[in-house]
């Protein structure tokens, strides 16, 4: 076995009682060399490291978690996140690669000018690995295929108004024309499915009931929207995946069109699985989102489809503001912007719900870090496996923790779980082999790197 450059066969070797690896929890040791893990052995194999990281009993080394949607919101609206807070919180939740939505920068990433301009604002700033999505909106068809080859991870688009004009929704004609031009170079879309002219029909959103803003946002809406998307997927070829479902009713035509051969993939998040609309008091605009937290019912069938494959991952959807944005003077859902907050708690919050309907920690790291991983097409993340980037994270499951906003690295104190228990505490992340969350972590600056499609 060759020597690393500090004399010694790896550079970090981490020894787990307890490990969930790529076929599920074991035990082992795992040896890290130049960032990248070079083996996965026995607990008691002898691994001579520079470093050695004995994990205590109620411990377990998980990969990194993988977060494929996240609104970080720099440049142009850094008071509403930024790389520098959103990376630190995703470090502190045993993230280790996250990529970034087009919006809600300015400008937003729908040219390759725009993604340089983020890049550069990016670069200094992150603490763990990022790659960006670039924008299809209407009138940028042109502009794809450039963005395509600078490295985006794929395309977000809108069939209804996104919240922000600089980031208008394509039509039925452009969807198709774009799935097309898509199709041609492999590129995935992903696609915020809620009908435009099933939303405009619906009831006006006003005032502090949930049941009012619940009734302007109908789950029809998502599944007419989906439906439209497997049609369209299903006749030009293209890989296509749906963003934050929390309409539990497309499940099974989403299981049929895939049957079908349908290239099509499916993301829900944390706060569809963890909340829902009887529980949410009037003026709780912490808890808007677009499509929203629904019943009880659709809850349960949400876990069931992701249980059942057919839901591929949990991701955040983490789209924060400021506190006034939320409108808590008022409580009004019809003027309130609508975004969850919880990029650093997805895991405890998934692990929290899962536990309790007998899933385990396997499944939730499958959720939340392999399979994001697998939809962006990485190859070297979301996996303890030789080869893969040696990103970790210690993670204490039957440990608990109440969430104080003020408390949380995302820039600001708002967030539907505030005062809420929860089951999991992240105690160490690594980064390709570097502690990146812990005590007596290196303040030596961010070392985060950014990520084109291909190259992670």
């Amino acid at each position: 076995m060759a020597e690393s450059a500090t004399g010694s066969a790896f550079d970090v070797v981490f020894r787990a009682h307890r490990l969930i690896g790529p076929h599920g929890e074991t035990s082992g040791s795992v040896g890290i060399r130049d960032g990248r893990i070079a083996a996965v052995e026995p607990l008691d194999a002898a691994l001579d490291a520079a470093e050695v990281v004995e994990l205590a009993e109620d411990e377990v080394l998980l990969p990194g978690l993988v977060d494929t949607h996240v609104h970080v919101n720099d440049p142009g609206r850094t008071e509403w996140e930024g790389f520098e807070t959103a990376t630190r919180a995703a470090a502190e939740g045993g993230i280790t690669t996250l990529v970034d939505m087009p919006l809600n920068s300015l400008p937003p990433t729908i040219d390759a000018a725009a993604l340089e301009l983020k890049r550069d604002t990016a670069r200094p700033k992150v603490h763990v690995d990022v790659g960006f999505w670039g924008g299809a909106v209407h009138g940028n068809l042109g502009e794809l295929r450039e963005l395509h080859e600078s490295g985006v991870f794929g395309f977000k688009c809108f069939l209804l108004h996104s919240g922000v004009d600089e980031f208008p929704p394509l039509g039925p004609a452009e969807l198709d024309e774009a799935l097309q031009l898509l199709a041609r170079h492999d590129a995935m879309m992903i696609v915020h499915a809620e009908d435009s002219d099933a939303i405009e029909h619906a009831p006006t959103a006003h005032g502090e009931d949930y049941g009012g803003f619940l009734s302007s946002r109908p789950r029809g809406a998502e599944n007419v929207a989906i439906a439209q998307v497997i049609e369209l997927a299903r006749r030009t070829g293209a890989r296509v995946h749906i963003l934050h479902l929390s309409s539990s009713d497309a499940l099974p035509m989403i299981a049929s069109a895939r049957a079908d051969g349908v290239k099509i993939t499916v993301e829900t998040c944390p706060h569809y699985l963890s909340f829902t609309s009887e529980e949410i008091p009037d003026g709780g605009t912490q808890f808007k989102c677009c499509p929203p937290i629904r019943e009880a019912r659709n809850r349960e069938l949400l876990w069931k489809g992701l249980v059942d494959g057919i839901i591929d991952c949990v991701v955040s959807d983490h789209s924060p503001c400021t506190p006034e944005l939320k409108r808590f003077d008022s409580g009004d859902f019809g003027v309130a912007w609508g975004g969850v907050s919880s990029l650093q708690l997805g895991l405890s919050a998934v692990w929290t719900q899962a536990r309790v309907r007998g899933r385990g920690l396997a499944e939730v790291v499958d959720w939340m870090s392999r399979k994001p991983a697998e939809v962006a097409g990485m190859r070297r993340k979301g996996a303890i496996a030789v080869g893969h980037d040696a990103d970790l994270c210690v993670f204490a499951p039957d440990d608990a923790f109440v969430v104080d906003v003020g408390k949380l690295r995302h820039r600001n104190p708002v967030s539907p779980y505030h005062g809420r228990p929860l089951a999991g505490v992240v105690r160490g992340t690594w980064l390709r082999g570097r502690r990146i969350v812990g005590p007596d972590v290196e303040t030596t600056g961010p070392h985060g790197r950014l990520l084109n499609r291909g190259d992670a």
